[in-house]
């Protein structure tokens, strides 16, 4: 399945969920200094989570342009040296403003992984916030995911936050399991969640959004619970096109030819030369779409 396809697919589903699909928001945030690129499929919804605004629906799906080169999510150090870090990337997301919560967005995630893109359920792993009991209790209850697959961490992988301050709550993630060729040498058999090698490969982020932090680091209740969930489309792409990196699908390694074409090498035969291939494409790629969006280099 090529990276349209999967993303076509993402928006269709959720449309027959009576979901609108929304347009993806500038690159270039508008009205919120706290921002210098859209970092998330939520940014231009924020002000909904917060009860500032008030759009004509109470559920979205979008897929969003998004650039971390700096602030809280921030992955360029790691871009091209990792299978998985980008500094743009798309986020297929689905959103709920006051209308479903955990339960509805589970069953919907679930459904569209194992029914409409085809993944082995064997094969799916989950975690959810140390706390979270109803999360625990909704994946076994509404996905029959076994207890003995779902895991629940500290803040620091399953509690989400936008930034400082803003929209935040609680959440829930998905990985898939490549299997022991796609772990790092020596590394095969580490065991989930613990494994560091890249076996375990995070999909999808389901954030149960309850709070709203102010800058003194209290959490107040948001006036509506809300849903803001956020997949990765070149993970997703990875994943079902059977790559262990992300740089070797179809959404990266047409780039990655160009460039080696022109600086007459070959991808594929030298470690050093191959970090240097996958960051000229992630960072041409991220020039490309941030022109699109009125950024002067």
């Amino acid at each position: 399945m090529t990276g349209h396809e999967i993303r076509a697919k993402f928006l269709d589903y959720f449309s027959g969920k009576g979901h609108r699909t929304v347009r993806s928001a500038s690159l270039v945030p508008a009205n919120d200094p706290t921002l210098l690129f859209a970092n998330a499929g939520m940014n231009q919804f924020k002000d909904v989570f917060l009860g500032l605004e008030e759009r004509e629906y109470s559920r979205a799906a979008s897929s969003q342009k998004c650039v971390r080169a700096g602030g809280k999510h921030n992955d360029l150090e790691n871009v091209g040296y990792t299978r998985r870090h980008h500094t743009f990337f798309e986020m297929l997301g689905n959103f709920s403003f006051g209308d479903y919560f955990k339960a509805e967005a589970i069953d919907f995630a679930w459904d569209l992984l194992t029914r409409e893109y085809g993944l082995d359920k064997e094969k799916l792993y989950i975690t959810v916030f140390r706390e979270d009991d109803e999360a625990e209790e909704l994946w076994q209850k509404v996905a029959g995911v076994p207890k003995d697959r779902i895991f629940r961490l500290d803040e620091k992988d399953n509690f989400w936050q936008m930034g400082d301050t803003g929209p935040c709550g609680p959440c829930s993630e998905i990985f898939f399991d490549l299997g022991p060729e796609g772990a790092e040498a020596g590394r095969e058999h580490e065991q989930f969640p613990l494994d560091g090698g890249g076996r375990f490969v995070e999909i999808w982020n389901l954030v149960f959004m309850q709070f709203d932090r102010d800058p003194d680091g209290v959490f107040n209740r948001l006036p509506r619970p809300s849903i803001d969930t956020g997949m990765g489309l070149e993970r997703m792409a990875a994943v079902m096109q059977g790559k262990i990196t992300n740089y070797d699908t179809d959404l990266l390694l047409p780039i990655i030819e160009k460039a080696a074409s022109l600086f007459r090498v070959e991808y594929g035969q030298d470690a050093r030369t191959d970090d240097v291939l996958r960051i000229c494409a992630d960072h041409a790629r991220a020039a490309a779409f941030l022109i699109n969006d009125g950024v002067i280099p």
